[in-house]
């Protein structure tokens, strides 16, 4: 089976517009289950520790101000493929390449040629790990084994 565990944050601008609760119900609405979940306002040195390769390049000092600048939901989402259903709900990094129907694709508007021109980072509501590895690593970042549990939900008898 291809159970997989991966790390989603809410960024502070979709925690600021008040749409945690409408990105959630769409990862529930599949089968998604949350088995790890807090809110955290994170510093400079976790968002270069959780940026760490992205830390060298000229945007960063954007995406740290952007990410500290209020709290973020950070959850961990379990499920068949969890790493890969993820990605394909949250759409294209720049929101302006998302498609429609996707969390960044519907709630998030900006290119990055506009906020380049700015010289601030794009928001785009939501991180959600690349990779089953990169999730591996993400999780154990964000979250402890006392804050991940194990329980059943019915979406399990008909996905299972």
């Amino acid at each position: 089976m291809m159970l997989e565990r991966t790390l989603v944050l809410i960024k502070p601008d979709g925690v600021q517009r008040g749409l945690s609760g409408r990105v959630i119900q769409r990862f529930e609405d599949v089968g998604l289950k949350i088995v790890g979940m807090k809110m955290k306002w994170i510093d400079a040195s976790f968002s270069k520790t959780h940026y760490a390769a992205l830390v060298s390049k000229p945007f960063y000092p954007g995406l740290e101000k952007m990410i500290t600048e209020g709290p973020v939901i950070a959850m961990v989402l379990e499920g068949l493929h969890a790493v890969e259903l993820v990605r394909k709900m949250v759409g294209a990094t720049e929101p302006k390449s998302a498609a429609p129907g996707t969390i960044r694709g519907d709630f998030a508007h900006h290119s990055y040629a506009a906020t380049d021109k700015e010289g601030r980072s794009i928001k785009n509501i939501i991180h959600a790990s690349g990779t089953l590895e990169e999730s591996k690593v993400e999780v154990a970042l964000w979250f402890g084994p006392s804050e991940l549990f194990t329980y059943k939900t019915v979406h399990e008898m008909h996905v299972f």
